[in-house]
């Protein structure tokens, strides 16, 4: 059984279903004993960093979280469970993260625009390209995603590491920004591979079979 986090977030169900769709046995759980049994963790979700941490520590999953990265399991984090591996945030004021990764999740700055002049919104909201970095292009899942595909976005604030060799993709809004970042057992990426279609259940048929071990 592959455990989906629920920390009583929004997003979650569609990323049940995506995975289900792979032919795998996804199951959405706060049951702190499925989530401790589990070999493959998913975090799925949108929103506020300093609410989800809350909402982990209300519901006991902080330490049990901690315990699954730091044994090198299997994770896969998506938007804001990439976002909350990181040490800090300046999302409402502040806020810390879990501190698995060095770094911190910045706000995309208002009145940004394309190289054309276009006016870039923020949240950033819609289809991007995705790139591989040179660290991306030797890791297993990532180097079966094809360079220029388009993946889906949804969020206003994006992570920035202290050591670039965690990043594995990158995208471009207004300017350069990591995609995705992996070390030993973990996968998080910044868009959503539910909402993304084909490239999107590529990307986790890839993840499922290269951690089926």
């Amino acid at each position: 059984m592959i455990a989906v986090l629920d920390y009583g977030g929004g997003n979650v169900r569609s990323v049940v279903r995506a995975l289900q769709r792979c032919g795998v046995d996804a199951r959405l759980t706060s049951n702190p004993e499925e989530i401790a049994a589990a070999r493959r963790l998913v975090f799925p979700g949108q929103g506020a960093m300093p609410e989800c941490m809350d909402r982990l520590r209300a519901r006991g999953l902080e330490g049990l979280l901690r315990r699954h990265l730091e044994a090198g399991k299997p994770y896969l984090g998506i938007c804001l469970g990439l976002q909350i591996l990181f040490e800090r945030s300046e999302e409402h004021g502040g806020a810390q993260g879990l501190g698995v990764l060095p770094g911190e999740v910045l706000r995309f700055e208002d009145g940004r625009t394309t190289e054309g002049g276009r006016p870039l919104k923020v949240p950033h909201m819609g289809w991007n390209e995705v790139w591989r970095t040179p660290a991306g292009s030797r890791h297993p899942v990532v180097t079966r995603v094809v360079d220029g595909s388009h993946f889906y976005f949804v969020h206003s604030y994006y992570v920035r590491p202290d050591t670039t060799d965690v990043e594995v993709l990158w995208s471009d809004y207004g300017h350069r920004f990591t995609a995705g970042v992996a070390r030993e057992g973990l996968l998080a990426v910044q868009f959503h591979p539910e909402k993304s279609q084909d490239a999107g259940e590529a990307l986790l048929a890839t993840w499922l079979e290269e951690t089926a071990g």
